[in-house]
């Protein structure tokens, strides 16, 4: 790849060319933060909204100019428009209940996780064969601009021969905003470090094997574990994993929050300021490095982003769903049969923790 090219690396998912009405089945945070925000940029309309409590969602209809507030998720789907596509914001386990009520045959979105664990995700993922849906799952960090620029440098080769892919987040969470996960069987690698699980197979594929420990905190023992170390077996030449703590609550000096690629004659980090401080956030950041061919001292490039993880990658998975279900799109990309393999890695991580490792020998 040429250096004048670099700029115009990819950053955004184009988007359809006649955006279908969403309906919103959710009205939780993550919808204000990140869903309607995101689709009000990619002039995405939404069409009505639901929420077991109807006030939150009435709260949203008011600040995002929503026309419909439906008394529940059966009367949305009953008066959704013919071409609607269908955004579930729900918890994990609420997701096969949504499903059977959506018209065969329908497009629809899901928040990740897809179930509470691999069992979970099957049924899912038959429920949507069997209904005929058009159903992707919410990866939404695949389509961060950061991600989709280092997507496009790797392979153009650009840093020749990926040798490492690792995550790190060292952070203060605060996991009191999510009712929900409290009292949850799991948490940080099921509804976080999913995240770093699904970008690494969007990269790499399928690993041989994992190793992992997730585990609990002192600060929180209410919670199920709120740190991960996971390592992934890709061969010999492959360093790839990710380590989460969100329990770095000594202030924000020396926490970290990024993703990294190292290859044979480059380097690419990116700064993931989403779970900095969240969830006000700090800014995102990109820059790479390649080797001087003639030699001497490597240097990192600064790169302008255009836009950020939170929201605008939410614009890139319901755009993607679209595209396809429109014919614009060759893939889906993460379609529900490819979320349920990056269930399937989640489901060895907390087995490979379950195990606990070889021990020492006498």
């Amino acid at each position: 790849m040429p250096i004048a090219d670099w700029k115009n690396a990819r950053q955004s998912w184009p988007l359809p060319t006649r955006p279908r009405p969403v309906c919103l089945i959710g009205a939780g945070g993550i919808v204000r933060q990140a869903h309607l925000p995101a689709y009000r940029r990619a002039g995405f309309p939404v069409e009505g909204i639901c929420d077991l409590q109807r006030e939150r969602a009435g709260a949203l209809a008011r600040d995002f100019g929503i026309p419909r507030v439906a008394a529940d998720a059966a009367a949305l789907v009953a008066d959704a428009p013919p071409d609607a596509v269908f955004d579930l914001a729900l918890p994990a386990g609420a997701h096969l209940g949504a499903l059977e009520l959506l018209p065969d045959g329908a497009a629809v979105l899901l928040q990740k996780p897809m179930g509470e664990d691999l069992d979970g995700a099957r049924a899912i993922r038959d429920l949507c064969r069997a209904k005929g849906l058009t159903a992707a799952v919410n990866h939404q960090l695949r389509f961060a601009p950061y991600c989709l620029f280092a997507r496009e440098l790797i392979e153009a080769g650009a840093i020749g021969e990926l040798q490492t892919l690792e995550a790190r987040v060292t952070v203060a969470t605060p996991w009191h905003l999510w009712d929900f996960l409290h009292g949850a069987p799991r948490l940080e690698l099921q509804y976080h470090s999913i995240h770093y699980v699904d970008l690494i197979r969007s990269f790499l594929g399928e690993p041989r094997r994992v190793s992992c420990m997730t585990r609990k905190h002192a600060g929180a023992p209410e919670l199920a574990s709120v740190r991960t170390r996971a390592m992934f077996d890709y061969g010999d030449f492959l360093s790839v994993g990710f380590e989460a703590n969100h329990c770095h609550t000594f202030g924000p000096r020396h926490q970290e929050s990024y993703l990294l690629w190292e290859g044979t004659r480059g380097a690419i980090k990116a700064t993931m300021g989403v779970n900095l401080n969240y969830p006000v956030g700090e800014p995102d950041s990109l820059e790479f490095c390649l080797l001087p061919s003639g030699g001497g001292q490597p240097e990192w490039r600064p790169v302008e982003l255009a836009g950020s993880w939170f929201p605008d990658a939410f614009a890139g998975t319901m755009a993607n769903l679209q595209r396809f279900a429109a014919g614009e799109d060759d893939a889906l990309w993460t379609r529900v049969d490819d979320a349920y393999r990056t269930m399937a890695v989640v489901e060895a991580c907390y087995r490979a923790s379950a195990e606990g490792g070889t021990a020492i020998p006498e």
